[in-house]
């Protein structure tokens, strides 16, 4: 009875710890590597590489330049790297508010990956709330970039999104501001953060169970064996 109760109690365990990874909406895959499994997406841990690599001295890029970064960027042995999206929920256009649109403030997650991450993900909220209301006290402490997460080198300012603005894509492109949560378009001209993502998981390809969990399997299955033996012997 004691043996199928730790056998029981092991492959509980296991199944937890699954589940809770499965759960998670941010997990740590380790190397630099962050996945959403809310989205299905990898982020880079750093949220700046393009500095810290020594790609740009201070990882502010044209459009163009940001684009070419993300798509030419090598890392963790993947290339199918790419400037985060954001979608165009109604008519082309930027239809500006405090709620519910896909250009502006507190916009529907489902618009952007940057926008659900800020908003979801990260818990934060934007400089003005859904009635237009500026919220009191300061950016990074009351709103904006207050929770960065498992990131790191995650700036309060824009980063650029993979977007052309469809009003005008040879000249403008989408970007999200976390200093405030405002989500428009601007000259793609400017100089803003680059953040590469990618599609899927890292680790879905690999069918070797996280160590924990490994460990706990084979404990459970040494108990199997065990009681087997032990009942073999009886029996004889």
């Amino acid at each position: 009875m004691a043996t199928a109760k730790k056998l029981v109690a092991a492959l509980a365990t296991a199944g937890l710890l699954v589940s809770g990874a499965a759960q998670a909406m941010l997990v740590d895959r380790g190397g630099g590597l962050i996945y959403d499994s809310d989205l299905n997406i990898t982020w880079l841990q750093d949220a700046n590489y393009a500095m810290t690599s020594g790609y740009d001295a201070d990882g502010r890029m044209s459009w163009a330049t940001a684009t070419a970064w993300a798509a030419g960027l090598t890392y963790g042995g993947f290339s199918d790297w790419r400037l985060p999206t954001i979608t165009d929920l109604g008519a082309p256009g930027c239809d500006f508010s405090y709620s519910g649109t896909d250009c502006g403030f507190n916009v529907p997650t489902n618009s952007s990956e940057l926008a659900h991450l800020f908003y979801v993900e990260l818990d934060n909220l934007a400089a003005y709330d859904t009635s237009g209301y500026i919220r009191g006290g300061s950016s990074g402490v009351n709103w904006g970039l207050v929770n960065r997460g498992p990131f790191q080198n995650l700036q309060s300012g824009v980063y650029w999104s993979g977007t052309a603005y469809a009003l005008d894509p040879g000249n403008q492109a989408r970007h999200f501001n976390t200093s405030s949560g405002l989500q428009i378009f601007g000259s793609q001209r400017n100089e803003f953060y680059a953040w590469a993502v990618r599609p899927g998981d890292v680790a879905a390809d690999n069918s070797v169970p996280e160590p924990g969990t490994a460990a706990l399997v084979g404990l459970a299955l040494g108990e199997v064996a065990v009681a087997r033996r032990r009942r073999s012997v009886g029996a004889s």
